[in-house]
């Protein structure tokens, strides 16, 4: 016989996921876009940095993007940083008409410590601006630096642009991919911006100005770099932005052995991040009543999409077998579906901002794979090195 103690131990293990759906429902619930604003004057100067490893292949693509920008060419510069490269990245980059600075360190590897090179660089700047960073994979829209701009002037310290990605029908991974994203990125950036919160930095298409950096030096050289001084801006009192209308996409791998890589660098830093950041960040939020605070600590502790299916997929099918032992175990399974509802309209709304329409709807059947596939990883060996991730094209 099943009892009412087994019923608690399982409602209490399902609780992260639960408390989980529940937030993922609140920000898209609050993920209407916000007014665009506009700058007031166009005289904000920007560095704008490209951490560069092995990128030959790419790296005048987004050069030529970036020279492509709506903005007074006099007021902005683009810095490549070629970075412990053994092929021809500064060659191709100063020819495209980028600065170029060559770094070569073979113990601090990692893109942290080439930004951190470049806006060390970056500090000999005549005028006091701001700092741009972008993969040197992307492609920027061309309001780029106007939405970064329209926010420094009405008195914010770092913005996130959209990260987006460059081919999105390539196959049926890079469109789930783009569903991720709308949902990671659109769906929580948004409602974060609408409660004036910190969205966070996602490491491609951001901005800090060179003040704040100052205030605020960049020491971030985790697996997940970019999570990690979006934190430190938030402990220090700083939010990030978020600029809907700008974006800066980026080549997603459609290959699996490259994808894999990828997610468990990803995996790594941030559960890295959850285990030495949660409890500086709740620790800030009560001593400093920080509202920003609390919520990139609840950020952290959301689980990924994944565990949060698997939990609640175990709740239902346990509750469901436990219904035939006692009837309170309905209760739970009624709270698995509330908990897969929640879901089911987040990765929706990720669908309908993703622009892929109907395609994605039908690729939503491979999200089980998928999910499966994002669960194996954990349990695969991984590297802590800067090792650039081979694209399928060029």
């Amino acid at each position: 016989m099943i009892s009412n103690v087994f019923l608690i131990v399982l409602f209490c293990v399902a609780l992260p996921a639960i408390l989980s759906s529940i937030y993922l429902l609140a920000q898209t619930l609050l993920s209407v876009s916000c007014a665009a604003p506009r700058p007031a004057s166009r005289q904000t100067s920007f560095d704008i940095v490209v951490p560069a490893h092995n990128e030959a292949g790419n790296i005048a693509q987004t050069i030529a993007s970036l020279r492509a920008v709506d903005w007074p060419t006099e007021l902005y510069r683009i810095v490549v940083v070629a970075d412990n490269c053994t092929d021809e990245t500064a060659d191709v980059a100063s020819a495209a008409g980028a600065t170029v600075i060559e770094r070569h360190d073979p113990v601090r590897r990692g893109k942290g410590y080439a930004l951190e090179y470049a806006f060390n660089f970056c500090k000999s700047a005549p005028a006091k601006g701001a700092i741009v960073v972008v993969d040197a994979d992307a492609v920027v829209s061309a309001n780029l630096l106007q939405a970064f701009a329209a926010r420094i002037q009405s008195g914010e310290s770092a913005v996130q642009a959209h990260y987006g990605v460059l081919n999105p029908l390539e196959s049926w991974r890079t469109r789930l991919i783009t569903i991720a994203k709308a949902a990671f990125h659109i769906v929580r950036s948004r409602a974060r911006e609408r409660l004036g919160l910190s969205c966070g930095i996602r490491g491609n298409g951001w901005c800090v100005t060179q003040s704040v950096l100052e205030k605020v030096p960049y020491r971030a050289f985790s697996l997940t770099e970019d999570l990690e001084y979006g934190i430190q801006l938030g402990l220090a009192g700083y939010r990030v932005a978020y600029a809907d209308e700008a974006h800066s996409d980026a080549e997603m791998v459609s290959d699996e052995k490259i994808a894999t890589k990828q997610r468990q660098r990803w995996e790594a830093g941030r559960f890295q991040l959850i285990r030495s950041m949660t409890g500086p960040l709740l620790r800030a939020a009560i001593v400093q009543r920080s509202a920003i605070c609390l919520d990139l600590a609840l950020d952290l502790l959301v689980l990924p999409l994944s565990y949060i299916v698997i939990s609640i997929f175990g709740l239902a099918v346990l509750a469901g077998i436990a219904v035939t032992q006692t009837h309170s175990a309905l209760q739970l399974v009624w709270v698995a579906l509330a908990c897969a509802a929640c879901l089911l309209i987040y990765v929706l709304r990720g669908c309908q901002l993703s622009g892929l329409g109907a395609r994605g709807l039908l690729d939503l059947i491979r999200a089980p794979g998928f999910i499966a596939w994002k669960l194996l990883i954990g349990f695969r060996k991984r590297s802590d090195e800067w090792i650039r991730t081979e694209r399928d094209r060029r």
